[in-house]
């Protein structure tokens, strides 16, 4: 599960206490300070993650200064087996520190921390490395898969590094924490290699940051249950714009997006992954319906797909219901023939659908069954989703609201 670490070494004065207040509200995975008493004041709700001056990220530096220096193998060993806790003979609980964080840049203060980590009744070291070059990039791959906590601030801009030791880290048990400098760098080190860092150690300018970053946090996909829906008419309509949505993933072969013409209800429409005979399969694509049609996106909000464009984000759905976020490439509005598809539910609620009226075209049935619209029956069963909410603007809301 994905956390994050609020760094207050960094925070303005006349913020850090709005911000210490935000990270214990919204449940942050932990609070990193120079102060130790302050830590101990916080509730256990959070990792009260001790840093000492001089262990936070380094400013970037060309490879071979001396950033490193005074940090030896000496002092980290020194300071892992004789943390707050040991020298003061009382638990980590008591001193009210969770982990230490301090600072490797070679192979023995790497083994030192690890050495110490092995070693009962001391607090539990992290640690924390720039990487700048290799040799760096080495030693931190090492560090993940020795230390609880590894926290990494890569100098450069670019996320290979990153690449490099989520792949090497892939069995580790530890965590890996990337310092990032705002909320949009955040974002992307959670996606990198589908997998993300663990967590990220970050330094909010506000209360309102550290708010931004919870729901960042917890910006999941839900499942979805799925309906199925009977087909009761279908009928060739005339010609009107209708929308093909083509996204930046790969469509598994029982994926799509849900389309319909109510609010209230939907229909699983099909990507193009699946062969076409006189095509090559577009796998990124859904022929998605008529351009006044919703369609489901995140956080159960709906677009018409007129508004959908280059950048928009919707939700790609499996016939079993499960949902993934998908980014859009580019939609691209042609006039077409169109057929309107009438379906009921069970509890015979109407789900109306308009596509294009060509044989390529296709939704899905229960099981992820591949149907060609043209040749769909009265009877035939497709899959859908049912809608609770009424819609304004595409936001759910709870008002009278009729559609025929």
């Amino acid at each position: 599960m994905r956390f994050a670490w609020i760094d207050l070494r960094e925070v303005p004065g006349r913020q850090l206490q709005a911000v210490l207040d935000a990270a214990v509200h919204a449940r942050m995975g932990g609070v990193v300070a120079a102060d130790a008493e302050l830590l101990a004041s916080l509730p256990p709700t959070v990792t009260r993650v001790l840093a000492p001056e001089g262990q936070g990220p380094a400013d970037p530096k060309k490879p071979g200064d001396k950033a490193e220096k005074g940090t030896g193998a000496e002092e980290a060993k020194g300071t892992a087996d004789a943390g707050p806790s040991s020298r003061s003979g009382s638990s980590p609980a008591a001193t009210g520190i969770d982990v230490l964080l301090r600072r490797f840049g070679t192979e023995d203060e790497l083994d030192a921390l690890a050495a110490g980590n092995r070693a009962a009744g001391g607090t539990p070291a992290a640690g924390i490395i720039d990487v700048r070059d290799d040799r760096t990039l080495q030693l931190s791959c090492a560090g993940a898969m020795k230390l609880p906590y590894t926290v990494i601030h890569f100098a450069d801009p670019t996320k290979i590094p990153l690449e490099i030791v989520l792949a090497a880290a892939e069995s580790a048990d530890g965590k890996l924490v990337t310092v990032v400098d705002d909320l949009e760098e955040a974002a992307i080190v959670f996606d990198v290699l589908e997998r993300g860092s663990d967590g990220i150690l970050y330094a909010p300018r506000s209360a309102d940051e550290v708010f931004a970053l919870a729901r960042l946090l917890q910006a999941t996909t839900p499942q979805l249950e799925l309906s199925t829906l009977t087909v009761e008419s279908i009928r060739h309509v005339g010609l009107g714009d209708r929308v093909c949505v083509d996204t930046c993933s790969h469509f598994e072969e029982d994926e799509g997006i849900l389309v319909g013409s109510y609010s209230s209800g939907f229909v699983l429409c099909c990507s193009e992954t699946h062969p076409l005979p006189y095509m090559p399969t577009r796998p990124f694509r859904v022929n998605a319906g008529a351009l006044h049609s919703y369609t489901l996106g995140p956080e159960n909000r709906t677009n018409y797909l007129s508004e959908v464009g280059s950048g928009s984000v919707l939700l790609a759905v499996g016939a079993d219901g499960r949902t993934r976020r998908v980014v859009v490439g580019r939609a691209k509005l042609e006039s077409r023939p169109l057929l309107e598809i009438r379906t009921h539910a069970e509890d015979g609620r109407l789900v109306s659908l308009t596509v294009q009226d060509d044989w390529h075209v296709r939704v899905l049935g229960p099981g992820g069954k591949v149907l060609n619209v043209t040749e769909l029956r009265t009877g035939d069963e497709l899959l859908g989703y049912l809608a609770t909410d009424k819609r304004h603007v595409g936001l759910p809301i709870g008002e009278f609201c009729k559609e025929v």
